[in-house]
């Protein structure tokens, strides 16, 4: 089984491109911190390569700059580039299935989440001691 799961800070602004075939992938970096200090009583973080494709990919592009909070589930992918002068290169990538966008948008970040309905609906008169009120399908939160 391959699924990592990752929460974490982006390092700088997501990029989108596009594959030859018209395909949208976006690629961004995201700081994760270890749960425990180093030996030096530092958080100890690394860095890890992500990339969305598709619709994922579109979203993340639009909705995430550097400094969001985001979590990433998805699967670890090795690749090896042949460089021009002989030599390989091996890189490690996040492939992400899901991202979650967890800055709150009222924090500086574009609006991302969902809008409610702002409009405070009107008070019930509170039912007195031992007394019981009758619910209606607009008191359920489902």
């Amino acid at each position: 089984m391959n699924k990592v799961m990752l929460i974490g800070n982006l390092t700088k602004d997501p990029e989108l491109s596009t594959t030859s075939g018209g395909v949208n992938f976006c690629r961004f970096s995201l700081a994760v911190q270890r749960r425990f200090s180093g030996a030096d009583g530092q958080k100890v973080t690394d860095f890890f390569n992500v990339v969305a494709w598709r619709g994922l990919a579109d979203n993340c592009s639009k909705y995430l700059k550097k400094g969001n909070k985001a979590a990433v589930t998805g699967e670890i992918q090795n690749r090896t580039v042949d460089k021009p002068d002989g030599t390989k290169s091996y890189y490690t990538d996040i492939v992400a299935d899901d991202v979650e966008f967890l800055t709150p948008k009222n924090s500086g970040g574009e609006e991302f989440l969902p809008d409610y309905d702002d409009e405070p609906k009107a008070q019930k008169p509170a039912a007195k001691k031992g007394e019981l009120t009758k619910a209606t399908d607009d008191d359920l939160p489902f």
